[in-house]
Formats: structure tokens, sequence, C-alpha cells
């Protein structure tokens, strides 16, 4: 027997004679960089990310070449409802990214991204959008092999660099190679006013370090979970903090969320920085929700209705 569960989704696996697997009978998903299987525990009342009888957009799969990595990259694109029939129309896009261990698939299949947004479209809450989810994970071409293992290397120096390494081919990757190809295989409306970035944890964290650096191409933000304290708010991010008016005039939707029972020290202090410095932004803690996807989720939910709003 086990205790009650909260609710939300929750990994488990099987273990036998010492050996960790998946459970052969469910549906396996890739979360702590592995696959394993997960129980749904229902939210009572919260039915924003349930399947219902709603006109219903499509994901599709995409590999685009990259020339940052040399290789193929592998995304999902989520298509809003109409998009085949409205051939003469065009649509903002969010590159919404996945945490550490997880891959591309994390949004759709454990955050139900794509039920939360039919839900919100069909009720006139978001508008209709693109959605991009990429996997997160890079490597320079010609670099060692470097993925979400290799970041638990005992050095911490090492870690430190294979991570600023990963994060620095990643932006190359979505400015240079991802962003180009979602523009150039789908009717986008290919402007910064029409093109916002958020994701989780690591994702966030991509976010900040991407989006705050690239306000020429980015003009809504989204950060779930991946906020850290800043000690000198002006100095951060190049500076971008600095003129406030002229932030808050550029950035349309700048969105910061975390949950109560998670280490909340880090979102916290940022969110207060902000205030002092007169930076609007959208403040959202999800109640009695951790490191998990249960915070993610809710945390989409507030931010899908901010984006491309007049």
């Amino acid at each position: 027997m086990t205790p009650p569960l909260v609710p939300g989704l929750h990994y488990y696996t099987v273990v036998v004679d010492g050996a960790e697997f998946a459970d052969p009978g469910s549906q396996a998903f890739f979360g702590g960089g592995k696959h394993a299987s997960a129980v749904e525990v229902p939210e009572p009342g919260a039915d924003y990310y349930a399947i219902k009888d709603v006109p219903h957009g499509q994901v599709r799969e995409v590999w685009y070449a990259s020339k940052p990595t040399g290789g193929w990259r592998h995304a999902l694109v989520y298509l809003p409802p109409g998009y085949d029939s409205a051939t003469g129309t065009r649509y903002p896009a969010l590159y919404l990214q996945h945490g550490g261990g997880e891959d591309e698939t994390g949004w759709v299949r454990q955050g139900r991204a794509n039920f939360i947004l039919d839900n919100l479209i069909a009720a006139g809450k978001a508008k209709p959008m693109i959605v991009v989810m990429a996997y997160g994970y890079a490597r320079r071409a010609g670099a060692p092999t470097t993925s979400s293992a290799s970041t638990a290397a005992p050095d911490p120096d090492a870690r430190r660099r294979v991570m600023q390494e990963m994060a620095s081919t990643f932006q190359a990757d979505m400015t240079e190679a991802l962003i180009p190809f979602v523009d150039a295989t789908f009717r986008t409306i290919a402007d910064r006013e029409h093109r916002a970035m958020a994701g989780l944890s690591m994702g966030g964290g991509q976010t900040l370090s991407i989006g705050l650096t690239h306000l020429d191409t980015f003009s809504a933000l989204g950060v779930f979970s991946g906020a850290r304290g800043a000690n000198d708010i002006k100095a951060a991010y190049n500076g971008v903090f600095a003129d406030a008016e002229a932030f808050n005039k550029k950035v349309h939707a700048f969105y910061v969320s975390i949950g109560t029972t998670e280490n909340t020290q880090g979102a916290r202090a940022f969110h207060t920085a902000l205030d002092a410095q007169g930076i609007k932004h959208t403040y959202y803690e999800s109640e009695g929700t951790a490191h998990e996807w249960q915070t993610w989720r809710r945390s989409f939910h507030g931010f899908a209705p901010l984006l491309f709003q007049k």
C-alpha cells in the first residue's frame, strides 16, 4: 500500500532483483533522464487539461537541419484548430521548452499542453497559435557527445562547462536553425511581436538566457520553476532590466511561476527584485504543488491567455 497521492502525474518504476525498469503493462514517459511509467491522479474540479468536445489542434513531428549541430534535429509542432482549412491565415508562434532530463515530447505527453490550448482557444481565452517544442540538449558539430547524463559529471567545473556549451549551442540552434525552419515551413507571422518563448525548469532558464538577450526576436516570455534570484537586477542578463520603461514597452508579457512546495527562494527573490525595479510581470505560485507537471500545467494555463493580445 502507498499513501494517498496528491493530484497530478506521478512517475514510478518497477524494481525486480535490483533492476529498475518501466512497467511493461503501462505507458512509458520520458522523464528524469529515463523512460518511466506514470499514474495520473485527477485534480478535483480541474478540467482545463482534459480532452473535451471542442475543436482540436494537431501535433506534428518535424525534422530540421541544424548547421550549429551539424545534424538533424527533432521537434513537435502544435497547429491550432482549423490550421489546414484556413489557408489564408497566419499565426503567432510560441517556443515551449521542456526541463532537465526530459525531451521534446514532455509538454504534450505529460503536460497535455495541446489540450490546455484547445480548451482555452475554444473558450475564447487564448489566441490560436502555433507551439513549437524542440529538444533542449544540443552539441556543436564535431564536439564530444553531450547529453543530460553527462551533466552529472562529478567535477563541478566540468559539469558547468558542459552546461554552458550546451546552452550556447542550443541558443544558436534555436535562433539560426529552428526559428527560420518554422517560419519557412508553417504559416507564422514571422516577427518579434508574434513570437514568444517559455519553458519549465531548465527550459525556464533557457527562456531567460535566450529570450532576454534576444528581445529583437521575442516579445513575451514565460518562466515556470526556472527563475533564480539576481544579486544586481540592473546588471542581470546584460542589463536588460536597467531601463524599466524601455523593457515594459518592448515585452508584452513576462510570466514567472513556482510551486509552493518546491524551492521558492529564487523565484520569490526574482519577483521581488523585478517589482522593486518597476519591471511589469505576472507572478504566480501554484498552491500545494512541487517541481512537477501539475505546477507547469497550471502555469501554462495561466500564461497562454496573456500571449499576443492587442
